[in-house]
């Protein structure tokens, strides 16, 4: 069986060429694709292809990507979380640098100097006394969000010499294993930010985070803080951290996503969202996609979908069916019911659920008739089956 896959951005070769051309036909003109890879390209307007079963975002976040709508038509949402940890990682630290020791504004003025190199020599002595700056050791970094990315950052940052408090009411077992000893741990987020003299956000764009930094936030931190967001544009109000700067309340504001706000103001360093961009981050996102999508398509193994639940079957029998359905009562049962009808008899199987979706893996003996497919889709609430 030959799939097709559908690319909306360029994704690294390192990925592409895991999907053997034997069996796979990746393009970007693909109409109706079975799986699209993706990083940012925004899919909200389009209309979902009849026959996808996969989508694969090369990145951690899938805000581009409407989830709703995919988990109604049983469309699987991959992402490659981790993958770009430590380029994120590594931008938190050159930014929380070249805040602190005023780099960019030191650098525009040092650009700007005119004359002999002796006239910009006495220029630089005059001049550089407007951009001393401090040291990161025994300074406070709080860490909002405690996931692959926060976790290293605030590791990176013990590393350092910095006192780290950390915030995260979800963090899992496996990254709390992984944090430094020394990593504290905040009563809750007003506690955090009280503390710090530098705060990093590491988590997504949703209700609870958007707006997070606001006007009255800001009033309970710290004076000459700095603020640096390399997660979500949306979490850190624009007009108020640039208010808190003309007060001094915030020292400087570092991040991703510029603006006409943003821009306009010498102490914001702006970035061009090059959070991934590094040549690692793109080729690890590119391989993890890559291989999730195409353990799906051939085997039905949903690892790391933020749709829909994990599952995992050793292969056995002559074919397996993998279904996504709706979860409610009796689905499995329907199925079995249908089978056995047919005569077909179930070597092992699997069912796994996600709030109102599940997905169900079953081996048979032996391959089924297209009848028994055919009623086997009709079920209420089977949204995607597949015969492997």
């Amino acid at each position: 069986m030959t799939y097709s896959i559908k690319t909306l951005n360029n994704i690294s070769d390192k990925g592409l060429s895991l999907l053997p051309a034997s069996k796979y036909v990746v393009s970007d003109d693909i109409e109706n694709p079975d799986a699209i890879l993706l990083r940012s390209c925004k899919m909200h307007d389009m209309e979902i292809p009849a026959k996808l079963k996969a989508v694969g975002r090369a990145g951690a976040g899938v805000n581009n990507i409407p989830l709703d709508k995919m988990s109604d038509a049983g469309v699987v949402v991959f992402n490659a979380p981790g993958a770009n940890s430590n380029a994120v990682k590594e931008l938190v630290i050159a930014g929380m640098l070249m805040a602190c020791r005023n780099l960019v504004l030191a650098r525009d003025f040092a650009i700007n100097l005119q004359g002999t190199d002796e006239e910009i020599g006495k220029q630089v002595e005059a001049g550089k006394k407007n951009f001393g700056g401090f040291e990161l050791p025994g300074r406070t970094l709080g860490v909002v969000g405690l996931g692959a990315i926060g976790v290293l950052v605030a590791n990176a940052a013990i590393a350092l010499g910095m006192r780290v408090i950390g915030f995260d009411p979800l963090i899992s077992i496996d990254k709390a294993w992984e944090l430094d000893a020394h990593v504290e741990k905040a009563r809750d987020i007003n506690h955090l930010l009280q503390e710090a003299d530098f705060v990093t956000f590491h988590v997504p764009l949703v209700d609870a985070t958007n707006n997070l930094i606001n006007a009255d936030s800001l009033q309970t931190m710290k004076d000459n803080v700095i603020i640096l967001n390399f997660a979500r544009n949306g979490i850190v109000n624009d007009e108020a951290v640039c208010a808190a700067l003309d007060t001094g309340k915030v020292y400087s504001y570092v991040c991703d996503f510029p603006s006409n706000l943003l821009n306009q103001h010498s102490r914001v360093i702006a970035l061009p969202h090059l959070g991934a961009s590094t040549r690692e981050a793109e080729e690890n996102c590119a391989i993890m996609v890559a291989n999730e999508v195409r353990d799906y398509l051939e085997n039905g193994t949903i690892v790391n979908s933020v749709n829909m639940p994990a599952i995992e079957l050793p292969r056995a029998g002559q074919a397996r069916l993998s279904m996504i359905h709706r979860n409610i009562p009796d689905m499995v049962g329907q199925v079995s019911h249908i089978l056995g009808k047919a005569g077909a008899n179930i070597v092992h199987m699997i069912n796994s659920s996600r709030d109102d979706f599940a997905a169900t893996l079953m081996d048979l003996e032996a391959v089924i008739d297209e009848n028994t497919v055919n009623e086997l889709s009709s079920i209420d609430g089977m949204l995607k089956l597949r015969v492997l």
